[in-house]
């Protein structure tokens, strides 16, 4: 069992197989133990009520955008975000626009932009008079955007063709079984009418990707080849595949929905997928597939070390610091309105984790720049992190490692993909955080669709990725709940 997660199970080995993959497997349950420990020092997060500090001269920045709300909440899903309801929505969009006036006022300036959420494309009207802000604010050159297949639809398409070069869709899974068991069946409708909106949108839009999840409880090596049979026939030029996560937030209402993570089959799902998608797709960073010839873009963290975020529960990373937007709609606009834009929170990291931090989303993006990280930090990787650079040549994760550069072998890229799980677990820990933060009677009143009392919301409070009377009614009385102790 993993310590502090009660939705997962690990093992030394994936059931025998070679002894580079053996050592693959005993590497990867070494460094979630040391990663877990990590995060459980590390990232806490303090108060901060002040406004981001001013862009330093001729730095890169990427500029993200968040917004939190979604048709239905996802069982497997952390990030701030509450069941749609237009009226808020609306207010939220014309807040978000605000806080890019005030950091712009700041000084800063983006060439890129990354939309998240949540559902961005919840209003589409108000999405694309954010995108165009964001060009008249700032030198905007591509705009990353994600959305669910049910919005893969004409209207939508023509509207954010000439908007957005990288639309990414979360399609998850092709699967019937697991759609129901997501509770996304509804919204997303059978393979078939899928496969049929990514081909439109992938012939409208500039580089489309889709999203998909391995390693459900109840996925099958035969279900895992149909969904990358059907990516290939989608005609999609770009594919993510996540492993499973079970943050704390989820993980109890996650085991009822899908069933009780396994990582021992991680590492078979992942080359399996490795091996299906060789003859179409190439490796773009450690989970990312891009098709042959396609031009990648890639996701904001591996492009861009800073970056600075706007909406309810977005985070900027600047000068070795993470700061936390509140996840309060209502402390947000308050923020917003004051003019200010005051940030929730803060988290300020050391120079040896930003060392580690550059290290990890190098190698995730599938090679580390060695001597660009001496010039920034006036030292080299193997000095500045020899307990670091040990594992990796012992795991056989190096398949070059030479004074300028650090690549990956596969076992290394699947190492990293178990790295930027447990880093991604470990942010979750964050949101659990600043989500705590956030009072009852305003949860009430975002989650009013799916008819919850104040009650109820403190009854069910850390389990926002299934709040439905339902839940309330499977976690009443049930004190080894994660609802007992999130106060």
């Amino acid at each position: 069992m993993r310590g502090g997660n009660g939705g997962t199970a690990h093992a030394s080995s994936n059931g025998g197989g070679s002894r580079a993959t053996q050592r693959t497997a005993l590497s990867e349950r070494l460094l979630t133990r040391v990663m877990d420990w990590q995060n459980g020092r590390q990232l806490k997060i303090l108060p901060y009520g002040r406004a981001l500090p001013d862009p330093l001269a001729k730095r890169d920045y990427t500029l993200y955008a968040h917004v939190p709300f979604c048709e239905r909440l996802c069982p497997y899903c952390s990030f701030n975000r509450y069941p749609f309801q237009e009226d808020h929505a609306r207010r939220y969009f014309r807040t978000l626009r605000e806080e890019m006036r005030i950091v712009a006022d700041q000084g800063f300036d983006f060439s890129s932009l990354y939309i998240g959420g949540g559902t961005p494309t919840i209003l589409l009207d108000e999405l694309c008079a954010t995108i165009d802000l964001a060009g008249e604010l700032f030198a905007i050159s591509e705009v990353s955007c994600e959305t669910n297949p049910n919005h893969l639809r004409a209207p939508y398409l023509e509207a954010l063709a000439p908007r957005v070069k990288r639309l990414s869709v979360g399609v998850q899974s092709f699967d019937q079984d697991l759609l129901l068991r997501m509770e996304r069946y509804g919204m997303c409708g059978s393979s078939a009418k899928m496969v049929a909106s990514i081909q439109e949108a992938a012939a409208t839009v500039d580089l489309l990707n889709v999203d998909l999840i391995f390693n459900f409880p109840s996925q099958t090596e035969a279900m895992l080849r149909r969904d990358l049979a059907l990516l290939k026939e989608s005609g999609c030029q770009q594919a993510t595949a996540y492993p499973l996560m079970a943050p704390a937030a989820v993980a109890r209402t996650l085991a009822k929905s899908v069933g009780r993570v396994d990582y021992r089959r991680e590492r078979r799902f992942y080359d399996l997928i490795s091996e299906e998608l060789s003859d179409t797709f190439e490796p773009a960073s450690a989970w990312t597939f891009s098709r042959i010839s396609e031009v990648l873009v890639d996701e904001y963290i591996v492009d861009h070390e800073e970056y600075v975020g706007v909406g309810s529960g977005a985070f900027s990373f600047l000068g070795g610091v993470l700061y936390v937007q509140t996840f309060s709609l209502r402390d947000y606009r308050a923020a917003v309105t004051q003019g200010r834009g005051l940030i929730a929170s803060h988290r300020a990291f050391s120079p040896r984790d930003r060392m580690r931090y550059r290290m990890l989303m190098g190698l995730f993006g599938l090679r580390l720049d060695k001597r660009r990280f001496r010039e920034d930090f006036g030292i080299s990787v193997s000095r500045a992190l020899p307990v670091e650079t040990a594992f990796l040549r012992a795991s056989g994760a190096l398949a070059t490692d030479t004074a300028d550069e650090a690549t990956l072998t596969a076992g290394g890229r699947y190492l990293l993909v178990a790295m930027m799980r447990e880093f991604f677990l470990g942010v979750d820990q964050v949101r659990k955080q600043a989500r705590a933060a956030v009072d009852d009677d305003e949860l009430a009143e975002l989650w009013r669709p799916q008819h919850l009392t104040v009650n109820d919301v403190a009854a069910c409070r850390a389990t926002p990725a299934t709040l439905t009377a339902e839940t309330v009614a499977a976690n009443a009385g049930d004190a080894a709940s994660p609802v007992a102790t999130l106060r």
